[in-house]
C-alpha cells in the first residue's frame, strides 16, 4: 500500500539532513500533489530556486516550460498538474571551481522512491543525467531521451536539461530540438488534457 502522501511529504520538508555538510540551512523545494499529472524528477535547485522556493523559476525553467512544455506558469505551477521534486531536494551550494555541487546521493536514496510510490501520475519526466540514472541505472542517457521508457510501469520521459551550459549535448544531438521536443511537448500537454 502506497505511503501516505501529506506525511511523506511533512517529513521531506522537515529535513535538515544536509545542513553540516552544506554549511547553511536547507530548504528542500517540492511542489505538487498526490493525484498530480505529471511527475518532474530534475538534478536540484538553483540557488535562485533555493531563495524563491519555485522550482523551475530560473532561465533553465523558462526554455523548459515555455518553448519545450509550451504551457504557462500557470498551467506547470498548478498543483494538480506537475508534481515537481528532483535527486537532491534543496541547494547543494556552489562548487569550488563554479557551477552547483551535485547533490548528495543520499537525499535520492532516501526520498525519490518513496515519492513516486506516493504519487500517482499519469506521466514521469526525469531532466538530467542524475534523475536518468536513478530511474534507469546504467542505460545510455541519450538512448534513454529517444526511447520508449517506463517507470512504475507508466510512460516516463527522459529530457537532457535545459540549461544553457548544456549546449554541447545539443549540438551533438540536433534531433532532439528538430523532432523530439515536439514530440514531448505534445505528450506533456495531452496528459494535461490540453490537446
Amino acid at each position: 500500500m502506497p505511503e501516505d502522501f501529506d506525511a511523506l511529504r511533512q517529513e521531506l520538508l522537515s529535513c535538515r539532513d544536509c545542513q553540516a555538510r552544506f554549511g547553511f540551512e536547507p530548504h528542500p523545494v517540492v511542489r505538487g500533489r498526490a493525484d498530480a499529472k505529471i511527475m518532474q524528477i530534475s538534478q536540484a535547485p538553483s540557488g535562485r530556486v533555493h531563495e524563491t522556493r519555485l522550482p523551475f523559476d530560473d532561465a533553465s525553467g523558462k526554455k523548459l516550460k515555455g518553448e519545450w512544455y509550451r504551457v504557462s506558469d500557470e498551467v506547470f505551477y498548478d498543483e494538480a498538474n506537475f508534481y515537481l521534486t528532483s535527486c537532491g531536494h534543496c541547494y547543494p551550494g556552489k562548487a569550488p571551481g563554479g557551477g552547483d555541487r551535485l547533490p548528495p546521493a543520499a537525499c535520492a536514496k532516501k526520498w525519490l522512491r518513496r515519492e513516486a510510490e506516493a504519487v500517482n501520475c499519469r506521466l514521469y519526466i526525469c531532466i538530467g543525467s542524475r534523475a536518468a540514472g536513478f530511474f534507469f541505472p546504467g542505460e545510455d542517457f541519450s538512448g534513454l531521451v529517444f526511447g520508449e521508457n517506463t517507470i512504475n510501469g507508466k510512460p516516463a520521459l527522459v529530457l537532457p536539461h535545459p540549461s544553457p551550459l548544456n549546449i554541447k549535448w545539443f549540438q551533438d544531438h540536433p534531433r532532439f530540438l528538430a523532432e523530439r521536443v515536439g514530440e514531448v511537448g505534445a505528450l506533456v500537454r495531452r496528459t494535461l488534457g490540453l490537446e
